[in-house]
């Protein structure tokens, strides 16, 4: 379908400011940009209570911001991973989002300030998220949580590090969780797909700002078959939590995110699909201003409830 008149909406506005691809910015100049979005997400959620704290990661302390719905625990959790090509982004881009998947799932929501590149390459940003995770499966309790009732999600290239999460949770041994939740995730290292060559530009991601955030994110690494950096590369996908994979028409990465879906389905995970016709990536930072995209979070719930029942 043609791109939805709210999304068109976004592409005018962003025209007419004239800000410069994420490709031809510094990178403290991108990471500023992301700033803009917030104007895109309406009134913050009220939630009964938002902590920030540290929990231990493999190279210090990692910041995680801890959001606590109304009404008694323990609750189910799920760990949160922003987007931003593993380059921008941070806890407070994420802020609204999580405050409303806390309140729609009534579930506490750990939202995880992982090591971004080009200061921190690969591994970084997959070493903190499965750290954090595995701290929030062994002190679940702490923070008013069930452990029995963990689940992973995020963003983009947060969806990207939720999808090696889960993955990293299956082959070490845990921990153990319910579901995972992938919203227009990268789940691999190519450019040549028909959704990368149909939206390589003028769709606010780009098939340039993808290559720029990858060229951050690796270096002169090698990834060969390395499913942590690249979740579609794995062996196998047997084995792994019910997921849930939304993607968008007008997105580079639409086509890896459904390939992905399509290979858990294949090795028999519970999956639920969705395409967002019409709509661009990034919507989940900006549900006020792309309000027909709101469905994306009742369609999480809807998986998390399931899960965990």
């Amino acid at each position: 379908m043609p791109v939805h008149p709210e999304a068109q909406g976004l592409l005018d506005a962003l025209a007419e400011a004239g800000l410069p691809a994420t490709e031809e910015m510094t990178v403290p100049n991108a990471r500023a940009a992301t700033a803009g979005f917030l104007a895109l997400q309406g009134e913050p959620v009220e939630v009964a209570s938002v902590l920030d704290r540290t929990v231990p990661g493999p190279a210090g302390e990692i910041p995680v911001r801890v959001y606590t719905p109304a009404g008694e625990g323990p609750f189910p959790v799920v760990v949160y991973f922003h987007g931003g090509g593993w380059v921008i982004g941070d806890l407070e881009v994420v802020d609204q989002p999580c405050r409303q998947l806390a309140s729609a799932a009534g579930a506490i929501v750990v939202s995880v300030d992982y090591r971004l590149a080009p200061e921190h390459r690969y591994p970084a940003a997959f070493d903190d998220s499965y750290a954090a995770t595995v701290w929030v499966g062994a002190h679940a309790a702490e923070i008013g949580g069930d452990p029995a009732r963990l689940a992973v999600a995020g963003d983009s290239a947060g969806g990207n590090l939720a999808a090696a999460v889960a993955l990293a949770a299956r082959d070490r041994g845990g921990p153990e969780l319910a579901a995972q939740l992938l919203i227009y995730p990268v789940t691999d290292f190519n450019f040549g797909t028909a959704s990368y060559q149909d939206n390589r530009e003028g769709y606010l991601l780009t098939k340039g700002s993808m290559q720029w955030f990858w060229a951050h994110y690796l270096g002169a690494q090698d990834l060969d078959k390395d499913p942590y950096a690249c979740p579609l590369r794995a062996d196998s996908l047997v084995g792994l939590p019910p997921a849930y994979v939304a993607t968008s028409e007008y997105d580079p990465l639409r086509d890896e995110g459904e390939a992905y879906a399509r290979r858990l389905e294949e090795a028999g995970v519970a999956v639920t699909a969705k395409r967002f016709d019409g709509l661009l990536h990034g919507f989940f930072w900006m549900l006020a201003a792309v309000p027909s995209a709101a469905g994306v979070l009742d369609d999480m719930v809807g998986v998390l409830r399931k899960a965990w029942a």
